[in-house]
């Protein structure tokens, strides 16, 4: 599976140049490739209607000669034209293949975001830096030291594939597919999912922006969604909102995925049902309806457990605590203080490892079937210290 990481960076200034000269380019060269395009008459199947479907030119004379042409007045390296005649294809192919299916109109692509796609000749990594020749004997340093995964020895097909760079952003391709560690458990929080196994430890994936997705669109819906019973007009622009919301949702759970996917090979999450979560309070309820856990659940290969107690047990000694409330959790038995979503993706992992809870109990006693996974022997396990 690859799977991307993205980096801020500060080299706007440096490389602002070469994207917007990439950028015309690449766009120069959908033209030419549109122009070269053949359309091919084909009649409909079952109907009398025809269907003009296109065919791409794409033999190496037609290459070469879009590669001489724009390298002629290119001030930077010459591979950036390399990899800008390959987006080119790959943008037009693309297209191709949408517009046969229906989903595209008889119209010329245009690359319009500033982005770069550098080729792994043009890169290089030195320690905790990704160097990215911009032109001959100058180069820009990215900084990679705040990352949260492991480098490869070398940019490579066995290791980071062909970053992306944009104005304020790298995005890393990793192409390796074993995971950090066997297991980890993730607690399901409003606004961060919290992991834990013992190897990585505590890691905390903040989901506000994926929640900001939906509060924006929430306020869009809103304003026209009285009219849309009696106006076709407005429910053609709430369709259109609504769309707009799942796919701007669905880009961040896939990278959200994609993180949780990279750190384990087996992740646990718990089992949520939100019809039981609603309450009389209109504002909780929405916020309970925005949330996403089902939804990046259903994209990562793990299992599901019981989410009983989670936050009142105490992950030392099984103490069930009453209503714990704020961000930091304090065992009424044993003392221990630590922080709430961590104690929670903890207790996650010991019933993910089928380690049951001590014995002992203090304050209010857990019910017999708390979620069934207590086991009859402890077999000598303990919690985490």
């Amino acid at each position: 599976m690859l799977k991307t990481y993205s980096l801020r960076h500060d080299k706007g200034g440096e490389i602002e140049g070469l994207l917007r000269a990439y950028n015309k380019v690449l766009n120069n060269m959908l033209e030419d490739i549109w122009t070269s395009m053949r359309w091919k008459k084909v009649k409909i199947r079952g109907k009398k209607q025809f269907r003009l479907l296109p065919i791409l030119t794409e033999d190496g004379n037609f290459k070469k000669h879009m590669r001489d042409k724009y390298l002629r007045d290119w001030s930077y390296s010459a591979h950036w034209i390399d990899s800008a005649l390959k987006v080119a294809f790959s943008i037009m192919d693309s297209w191709r293949k949408n517009y046969v299916k229906g989903n595209r109109k008889r119209e010329r692509p245009e690359a319009k975001r500033l982005f770069a796609r550098v080729k792994q000749t043009l890169c290089k990594l030195e320690g905790d830096k990704l160097r990215v020749s911009i032109a001959p004997r100058r180069f820009v340093y990215f900084d990679l030291s705040k990352r949260c995964f492991r480098l490869p020895k070398e940019v490579s097909s066995s290791g980071i594939g062909e970053p992306i760079i944009t104005p304020d952003r790298i995005h890393l391709p990793d192409k390796r597919a074993e995971p950090t560690t066997e297991k980890m458990a993730w607690d399901s929080n409003m606004l961060s999912l919290d992991g834990y196994s013992p190897k990585t430890g505590w890691v905390k994936i903040d989901t506000k922006v994926l929640a900001t997705v939906h509060i924006s669109s929430f306020e869009e819906r809103r304003s026209v969604q009285k009219k849309a019973s009696r106006s076709r007009r407005a429910g053609m622009v709430l369709n259109k909102y609504s769309r707009r919301e799942r796919n701007r949702a669905r880009k961040h759970q896939i990278e959200i995925a994609r993180v949780i996917s990279s750190l384990a090979k087996v992740n646990g999450f718990e089992k949520l049902r939100k019809e039981r979560m609603y309450s009389r309070s209109r504002v909780w309820n929405r916020r309970i309806m925005r949330t996403d856990w089902r939804a990046v659940r259903r994209l990562v290969d793990g299992v599901e457990l019981p989410p009983q107690y989670t936050s009142e047990e105490c992950s030392r000694c099984g103490c069930i605590n009453k209503d714990p409330n704020g961000s930091v959790f304090r065992c009424e038995n044993c003392g221990l203080t630590i922080d709430r979503h961590i104690n929670a993706a903890i207790n996650l992992y010991l019933r993910m490892e089928g380690v049951p809870p001590p014995d002992k109990m203090v304050g209010r006693q857990r019910p017999a079937d708390a979620g069934g996974w207590v086991l009859p022997d402890r077999g000598g396990a303990e919690g985490p210290q």
